[in-house]
C-alpha cells in the first residue's frame, strides 16, 4: 500500500519555514516540473487513453515542492486497487510501492515535485520509466473504467 511519510520542520521564523525532507535510503532524486496543467504521463494522442508509469524496480517518495498535484495509484495487490491522491505543497511524502501504475495530473498554476527514490541496481532510467497504456492491460482499463478511485488529501500547513 502507498504511504505517507512525515518529516520533521525544524524551525519556522515569521516569513521562513525549515524542513528536513531526507528519505535516508534515497540513491536517486528528480525533480519533476509541471508548467500548467500537465498530465504525467500524457494521455494517448488517437484515443486520449489513460497512460500510466509502473517501477519494477524503483520505489517512488514524492513531495511537492510548489503548487499542488493529484497522483492516481492502481495496485491489484492492494485490498482496494484504485486510489486519487492528493498532495499540495509543504504536505507529506507520497511513497508509491514498486508494481504500481501511477499517473498524475498537476494544478491549473503547474507544481514542483521532489522525488527522493529508492531505486534497485537493475532499475535504470530507460527500464523504470516505460509507459503503460491502459488500452493495453485489459485489468488496468477494467480498474478505472469500473471502480471508483478512493480518495485522499493529504497537507500539513
Amino acid at each position: 500500500m502507498f504511504e505517507l511519510i512525515s518529516y520533521e520542520k525544524f524551525r519556522d521564523t515569521k516569513d521562513v519555514r525549515f524542513f528536513d525532507i531526507s528519505v535516508n535510503e534515497s540513491n536517486y532524486r528528480d525533480l519533476v516540473i509541471h508548467s500548467g496543467p500537465a498530465v504525467s504521463p500524457p494521455n494517448d494522442e488517437e484515443f486520449k487513453n489513460w497512460q500510466f508509469y509502473i517501477h519494477h524496480n524503483q520505489e517512488d517518495n514524492l513531495l511537492a515542492i510548489s503548487g499542488g498535484r493529484t497522483f492516481f495509484l492502481v495496485n491489484f495487490g492492494w485490498d482496494y486497487p484504485f486510489y486519487k491522491v492528493r498532495l499540495e505543497s509543504c504536505g507529506y511524502i507520497l511513497r508509491i510501492p514498486r508494481g504500481t501504475f501511477h499517473r498524475s495530473v498537476s494544478d491549473q498554476n503547474g507544481s514542483i515535485v521532489l522525488n527522493q527514490a529508492i531505486r534497485d541496481k537493475e532499475g535504470t532510467v530507460e527500464s523504470e520509466f516505460k509507459v503503460t497504456n491502459s488500452k493495453d492491460n485489459k485489468k488496468l482499463l477494467d480498474c478505472i473504467t469500473n471502480l471508483e478511485p478512493r480518495f485522499k488529501i493529504y497537507s500539513v500547513k
